[in-house]
């Protein structure tokens, strides 16, 4: 990668990383909040679930904000609010102002993907590639924000801990404002290829952060968006949302739904399916107790980052269609296996753990560049929008289904069940080949 998708690429990894360091962190503050606020776990889990549901509640508004606005200053607001969220909970007197925080992180957590995404797919010439780097970062931060939290956690207080967690979002803003690219550079190439005029953000914002003039796109610029009635703006997005699902974006959002579903299923409940497995009972080393199926957790995340980066790139190398088909047929049968290596010794349930590592993350970066091909670029951030609804909102249904499966049936049961998710996936995906 060269010049302006480099740019792309640092800025947006920079947000998703920091995303990520937060999201599956604060669920290691739990245990310490159900003591420091003498609370059951029933108002806690309310509590936090909130701050959960508001990532899929406002990515429809981030997308809608992302295509008029453009998704650079968007993606700094997120990490800012994201930091001060942990600002306001390390200061938390009581449940209900932790609850305040919670929404406060939620929101600004919510800005990011739609803002970020969309960045992508409007500004990047090698748009598969930046994703593989966009996902990997994702997963670094998956696996060592809360590695760190659970080290410092052992010698400092939570609150202490929750106001250093504010760095990570104070850093990642300092060195994306470094950063200069044109953020819709990829629809103004298009738009010269074709002999089209290709229309930026209504504010005419073409730029990362540094806002460097010499990167504007060479297309005409409104100098300042249209102003219109609340009438207006719900006409226009309820139009703008009739044409994104009568075409084929309808197949991709199931997908990414279906995707959503079984990831939230799978992650919610599988720390406790390893815990629970013979080759990770817990060893005294020095003293201490030490639990290897963290570990084993651990390293299942960042294996996600080496399955990114293979998703991305292969969605650059071939199509799309095909690339997404590869990886759901892989995620049906990892499912089938995961019970049968997982009682199969050390060796087999390691080569299974990281084989539902590599494929479930490999998926999400296809069907991200998906998006980037069956929408307008106009509504990069609409459709977005409408995904990480999808994903994180209805896909929460996971963590129930999953919840009920395991309660009832075990972890056979578990993966039998979660195997549906991607199998349908796949049978659309296939249908999508087809339709191309």
């Amino acid at each position: 990668m060269e010049g302006n998708d480099r740019d792309i690429a640092e800025f947006t990894m920079l947000g998703h990383a920091t995303f990520h360091i937060y999201e599956l962190t604060i669920p290691l503050f739990v245990v310490l909040w159900l003591d420091a606020f003498d609370v059951s776990p029933a108002v806690l889990g309310t509590v936090v679930a909130v701050g959960y549901a508001l990532i899929g509640v406002g990515a429809l508004p981030s997308g809608i904000l992302a295509d008029r606005y453009g998704s650079t200053r968007l993606v700094v607001v997120s990490m800012l609010g994201m930091g001060g969220g942990f600002a306001l909970i390390s200061l938390a007197a009581n449940v209900w102002l932790l609850a305040a925080a919670l929404v406060i992180w939620g929101a600004a957590a919510s800005l990011y993907h739609p803002a970020g995404l969309s960045l992508i797919t409007r500004g990047a010439d090698m748009q598969g590639t930046v994703l593989a780097y966009h996902g990997v970062a994702g997963n670094v931060g998956t696996a060592l924000g809360p590695l760190v939290a659970a080290i410092m956690l052992t010698v400092l207080d939570w609150r202490v801990v929750a106001a250093l967690f504010v760095v990570p979002a104070l850093v990642g803003v300092a060195a994306a404002t470094r950063l200069e690219f044109d953020e819709r550079a990829a629809m103004a190439e298009t738009a010269a290829g074709t002999g089209t005029v290709t229309q930026p953000a209504a504010d005419g914002s073409g730029t990362g952060s540094g806002m460097n003039p010499d990167h504007q796109p060479a297309v005409d610029t409104p100098s300042a968006p249209p102003k219109q009635s609340l009438r207006e703006h719900v006409a226009a997005f309820a139009a703008q949302s009739r044409l994104l699902f009568t075409g084929s974006f309808v197949l991709v959002f199931a997908i990414a739904m279906l995707a959503g579903t079984y990831y939230r299923g799978v992650f919610t409940f599988l720390p406790d399916v390893l815990a629970g497995l013979a080759v990770f009972e817990p060893v005294e080393i020095a003293g201490e107790t030490v639990n290897p199926s963290q570990y084993a957790y651990a390293g299942l995340l960042l294996i996600g980052a080496v399955g990114q980066y293979t998703g991305g790139k292969l969605s650059d190398i071939r199509s799309p269609e095909r690339a997404i088909i590869v990886a759901l047929a892989a995620l049906v049968v990892v499912s089938i296996l995961f019970p049968i290596g997982a009682s199969a010794g050390l060796a087999a349930t390691l080569a299974v753990c990281a084989a539902l590592g590599f494929f479930v993350y490999m998926e999400a970066p296809i069907h991200q560049a998906l998006i980037g091909k069956y929408v307008a670029a106009d509504v990069h951030g609409l459709s977005f929008g409408y995904t990480y609804l999808g994903v994180f909102g209805i896909g929460a249904a996971g963590a129930s289904i999953a919840g009920i499966a395991l309660t009832y049936g075990g972890m056979g049961v578990l993966f039998a069940i979660l195997a549906i998710f991607p199998a349908v996936a796949l049978v659309i995906a296939i249908s999508l080949l087809v339709l191309a």
